[in-house]
């Protein structure tokens, strides 16, 4: 097995998404004792976002390409790579604002590439990495489970899925700003929910 885990909440230190994310990654090692691990912080290493630069770059062949933007390309690649080559992938996503993080969507949309993760066809668009499993780590200040304000939740199924990965479980800790109390809870029921997820 090879796991990719994707820690995408701003803190380098100190944040409850990463950890729970790792819970799930050191579950799966003591299971799987000859699986590989690759960490990929997006706060420890920003990947850039979409800009006219990178797009520039992307849409301009490669053997046309300055060696600033076989370099930006390049940056997505790695990224892709990592990507491919997983099993199973964890990822810690903090709310932050109601949505996913900057850091986050910057990787999604480094990964989603036409040709390469998806393609479009007669019968729409069909993704090409499949066969894999995604846990998703989800922490909250509030409770918004199943409510009109959890826009993570439709947006990461809807993504991953154009993507190729429909085997998608959600791990989540809720009310984490509502006090010590809801906090221990919260981080409790996450750890029970991630026993059941690595007893599949």
């Amino acid at each position: 097995m090879k796991i990719l885990q994707v820690n995408s909440s701003a803190r380098t230190d100190g944040s409850q998404s990463t950890r729970l994310a790792t819970s799930i990654t050191q579950g799966l090692l003591a299971a799987h004792p000859d699986a590989s691990l690759v960490v990929r912080d997006l706060a420890r290493t920003p990947h850039p976002g979409l800009d006219e630069a990178a797009l520039g770059a992307l849409f301009t062949p490669a053997e046309q390409r300055s060696s600033a933007q076989a370099a930006r390309v390049a940056q997505d690649d790695a990224l892709i790579a990592e990507l491919q080559q997983a099993d199973t992938i964890v990822i810690g996503v903090p709310m932050y604002n109601f949505g996913v993080p900057a850091q986050l969507k910057n990787w999604i949309d480094a990964v989603s590439r036409v040709r390469v993760t998806f393609q479009y066809t007669d019968q729409g668009p069909v993704g090409l990495l499949t066969g894999k499993r995604v846990v998703f780590a989800l922490t909250r200040g509030g409770m918004y489970r199943n409510t009109p304000k959890d826009s993570q939740v439709p947006y990461l199924t809807t993504v991953f899925a154009f993507l190729g990965m429909s085997d998608v479980h959600f791990i989540y800790a809720e009310g984490l700003a509502m006090g010590p109390e809801a906090e221990r809870a919260a981080l409790a029921a996450a750890q029970a929910q991630i026993e059941d997820v690595l007893a599949v």
